[in-house]
């Protein structure tokens, strides 16, 4: 590591020479005043004091944990490769902690102005009937749903989390964007990007002073648990699955908070309470933390197409048996149309204005205040400002945050068409900027910051942080990261030390509940184990095939049109050097352990990503015979790996159990399979050499037979040998080892279902001698395996 001197005074020319902010634009680092803000100087001297190789060092470091953690989002587009890199801007942004206190009072005062606004449209509807909210602006929202009007929550309050998108006006004060009271996501991201900084800001100086996080969570997971029915029930996230951009985020919460991770098939409402299928059977759950929009949640009652939902959740709710967090039907509460309305409503329900107003909004909902809109666009753009001489009230008549403007008049029908009731024109807002890193020194970039806020018995708590989007340019509208736009950490600083926060309760260690298996998680555990061990046994056919190519160069060889007729039964081409059936197998393998990423090991994760990303690169490089061979034999180097990642580290919870099943029965049916192709006793010459190395047994063939392989041999040493790892008794051993450990189906003192399947099976094999080994007693040993994985399914994966 090159070495570092820090001159007491750094020279910012480097570092600044071309920091620009705009005329009229607000920045985080420099005041209103031309100066640096104090809250920046302690950070901006530490980054001048650091050559680009030393920064580009240090931010390397962040992005090197981002990968290694697995952090990355989804991006929507027709690539074949949607998952992106966390596209993270290494600078965080600084604000002080007085002024975050004042954001945070008004960012409450507006989150109980919401509850109020949620509660009167799905209760009294005062606000419509004394003509404070257009009855149209809410009955044609779509996401105003009729079902739930007279449901009071359980909790009795309908919004739990919240986010805000917050940015600065020109002269420095704070407005809001827009309200997140849907399914809020960013505030894992949160915790991922101040993870990543920690590292790229090893020296402590620069972050001695900066509001740590953890208390945040640990509030919001002790609310959940107070929460009514909570107490001895599981609280849990809904997520729509995989394809969801938040996905990860969904997964890391999860893991970080000891939430089940749930997806709507997860559940079944029973006599109107909401329960989880697990392993054990049917758990009531207490709390339900939704990260899925309100209207796939129940298909009986909501959207009837949904197949994300779960049927009977409206009426759950309907007879107050479960917490659910949002409430049903809080999207409404997003439509950027309200906020025109918010500031009146304000004064009429809490008698006081909002304390951060909002961006300038109005409603053109009715037929003459549309034409007004038509014929005066114009004439209401007066040097950046709405001109406030409008013969209609429009809800809000200052243009908070920077300039409005309308791209062409036709726009006007388009927002009033498409949406009725939202803006009309197109709003163009100039966002404040902060810096980022380009080419070696900080620019200024349009920024938003998302603040997010937890219901506590206490009150709203907020987090001392969160992340800010960043442009990629000055154009504000590349915010998005679907867009190239980043994202940043926010430090929320004091003047002096701050308390170290841990997820830890302050009176000490939490109570650790028995761990509950959802059957799906449980499912595809089991089918990862499955899939992953075929692959393996896949890698080793096409290694064995591809070095008898090398030998002999002759594909009408007995040996090679016996694997190759063999192979093909298994739909592996033995013609590709890196057959598209192994790539499928990594997808499937993939796309198991994708589903439980809450439950899964992130260095298991990451050595299946390089194992599946490796095998795809060298299907353009590979060519057959001796090169496809070692293609293999590295492949199967990293697959050992992975599995010894996951089965050497991974607690043995009954996820691991049902994990190593899989992979023990699947090894098991693979063994039988191929003594049934190549320890035939009219198979080539040679037959029988393949099926030891197939078994990866060659070593201990030659130690114990000192012999050529025969078919007495090799049926002794993979089938009823308890010893080999690689034998069928022994994996037959090892799953009604793990069977004992699974929840049981059977009165106390009684095999279960699975271990009754299994026991017959283990005595035949435990007295067979080889020569008892017919073909169709392999077949026959392939039958009770297929026969017992489908008792497993009945038993525990319904």
């Amino acid at each position: 590591m090159t070495q570092r001197v820090a001159p007491e005074q750094p020279d910012l020319t480097r570092l600044l020479g071309a920091y620009r902010p705009k005329v009229g634009v607000a920045d985080e680092l420099f005041g209103a005043d031309g100066n640096i803000r104090p809250v920046w100087r302690p950070l901006i001297n530490h980054l001048a004091r650091l050559t680009p190789e030393q920064a580009e060092e240090d931010f390397g470091r962040g992005k090197n944990y981002l990968q290694d953690a697995g952090v990355y989002f989804r991006h929507y587009t027709n690539d074949p490769a949607p998952e992106r890199d966390w596209p993270l801007s290494p600078v965080p942004v600084l604000i002080h902690e007085a002024e975050w206190a004042t954001i945070c009072d008004g960012l409450a005062q507006r989150a109980d102005l919401l509850e109020q606004v949620m509660d009167d449209l799905y209760g009294p509807a005062t606000l419509i009937r004394d003509g404070h909210l257009p009855a149209g602006l809410i009955a044609r929202n779509p996401e105003w749903l009729r079902p739930m009007v007279g449901i009071r929550p359980a909790s009795g309050h309908f919004l739990h989390v919240i986010s805000f998108e917050i940015s600065r006006n020109p002269d420095g004060s704070w407005f809001v964007l827009g309200d997140r009271t849907q399914a809020p996501s960013g505030a894992g991201f949160a915790l991922e990007n101040r993870m990543a900084t920690t590292r790229i800001f090893q020296d402590t100086l620069p972050r001695t002073n900066v509001h740590r996080l953890a208390g945040f969570f640990r509030a919001f997971r002790d609310a959940l648990d107070t929460l009514p029915g909570s107490g001895n029930r599981r609280s849990a996230i809904l997520t729509p699955g995989p394809g969801n951009a938040s996905y990860f985020e969904h997964t890391f919460i999860a893991r970080y908070l000891g939430l089940l991770l749930l997806e709507g098939e997860d559940m079944i409402v029973q006599d109107g309470v909401l329960k989880v299928r697990t392993v054990e059977g049917l758990e009531p759950l207490g709390a339900i933390w939704r990260r899925l929009d309100s209207g796939f949640a129940d298909p009986l009652e909501l959207l009837e197409n949904s197949k994300l939902g779960t049927p009977g959740l409206v009426n759950a709710l309907r007879l107050g048996n479960v917490n659910l967090i949002n409430a049903l039907g809080s999207g409404v509460l997003e439509m950027r149309a309200l906020m025109a309305f918010l500031p009146k409503i304000s004064q009429v329900l809490t008698g006081a204005p909002l304390k951060l107003p909002n961006i300038a909004t109005w409603w053109c909902g009715q037929p003459a205040e549309r034409d007004y809109v038509q014929r005066n666009t114009d004439r209401m753009m007066i040097g950046g400002a709405l001109d406030q001489d409008l013969p209609f009230d429009i809800g809000a008549t200052t243009a908070l945050g920077g300039e409005f403007r309308y791209s062409a008049r036709a726009s006007v029908d388009d927002w009033i068409e498409n949406e009725g009731d939202m803006l009309v024109g197109q709003e163009v807002v100039t966002l404040s900027t902060t810096p980022a890193w380009r080419n070696g020194r900080l620019a200024p970039r349009p920024m938003t910051v998302r603040v997010t806020a937890a219901r506590t018995p206490d009150g709203w708590v907020f987090m001392p942080g969160g992340y800010a989007r960043i442009g990629l340019s000055d154009d504000a509208t590349a915010l998005a990261m679907q867009r190239g736009g980043s994202v940043a950490d926010v430090w929320v600083v004091s003047d002096t030390p701050v308390a170290k926060e841990t997820l830890l309760d302050r009176g000490g260690l939490r109570h650790v509940r028995r761990e509950a298996l959802p059957s799906r998680a449980a499912e595809n555990l089991f089918w990862l184990g499955r899939y992953v061990e075929r692959t393996e046994a896949a890698f080793r056919l096409v290694r064995a095939y591809n070095l008898r190519l090398g030998e002999t160069g002759d594909p009408e060889d007995a040996r090679l049109v016996q694997l190759a007729d063999f192979m093909d039964r298994i739909w592996i081409d033995a013609t590709q050097p890196i057959p598209p059936a192994l790539i499928e197998l990594l997808a499937w393998a993939s796309n198991c352990a994708g589903k439980v990423r809450d439950r899964f090991s992130t260095d298991g994760w990451a050595a299946l990503q390089d194992l599946a990303k490796t095998a795809g690169r060298m299907q353009d490089t590979a060519r057959p015979g001796d090169d496809a061979a070692r293609a293999m034999s590295v492949l199967l180097r990293k697959i050992t790996g992975f599995t010894g990642l996951v089965h050497e580290n991974m607690y043995r919870f009954t996820g691991w159990q049902f994990l190593a099943f899989g992979r023990a029965l699947e090894r098991a049916d693979a063994t039988a399979s191929a003594l049934i192709a190549f320890a035939d006793a009219d198979a080539p010459m040679g037959a029988f050499d393949i099926a030891v190395e197939l078994g990866d047994s060659a070593m201990s063939h030659r130690r114990r037979y000192h012999s050529g392989a025969t078919r007495e041999t090799v049926l002794d040493l993979l089938a009823l040998d308890p010893q080999n790892p690689r034998a069928i008794l022994f994996q037959v051993n090892r799953m009604l080892g793990i069977a004992r450990d699974l929840p049981q189906d059977q009165p106390e003192h009684r095999p279960s279902s699975v271990m009754r399947a299994l026991l017959p099976l283990q005595s035949e094999l435990a007295v067979a001698d080889p020569e008892d080994l017919s073909e169709e007693a392999l077949v026959n040993i392939r039958t009770v395996l297929a026969q017992t994985s489908d008792l497993l399914s009945s038993v525990y994966l319904r």
